[in-house]
């Protein structure tokens, strides 16, 4: 199972270093979509979620309070959903699906890392594989 655990850790954060990276190599474009969308100072924030992804994804990888790094990518996510994603403004019915899509990938993954926070945060370092114990 320790072999289990390490590898749905590596697959689950792939998707969060690919959009840091998007942070941080495309700055001016991703800031300009989140001033669109009303986030105020839009490339602090955008450096600041890809900072935020790359520390929690780290910490759940690595096992470095693997809980936390979990709870980091739950406080990315939830807002990104709801600020980034709002399907229910859309009235081009394209844009709508898109949003909805989106929307829904990143309460799923809120999901997933909620599910990763309990599992570390209950069972910790007998889930095997990892740096550190848990932090909570």
């Amino acid at each position: 199972m320790d072999v289990i655990a390490l590898v749905g850790r590596i697959l689950f954060v792939f998707v969060f270093f690919g959009s840091a990276i998007g942070h941080f190599t495309q700055t001016g474009a991703m800031a300009g979509y989140a001033a669109s969308k009303g986030v105020p100072a839009a490339k602090i924030v955008t450096l600041g979620t890809g900072a935020l992804q790359i520390v929690g994804a780290l910490m759940l990888l690595l096992g470095v309070w693997a809980d936390l790094g979990a709870l980091l990518l739950v406080i990315f996510l939830l807002p990104t959903a709801f600020l980034m994603h709002p399907f229910w403004k859309e009235t081009d019915p394209q844009a709508k699906q898109m949003a909805m899509t989106q929307f829904s990938k990143d309460l799923s993954l809120a999901g997933a890392a909620l599910l990763f926070f309990g599992l570390y945060a209950g069972a910790g370092s007998e889930l095997g594989l990892t740096v550190t114990g848990p932090l909570f």
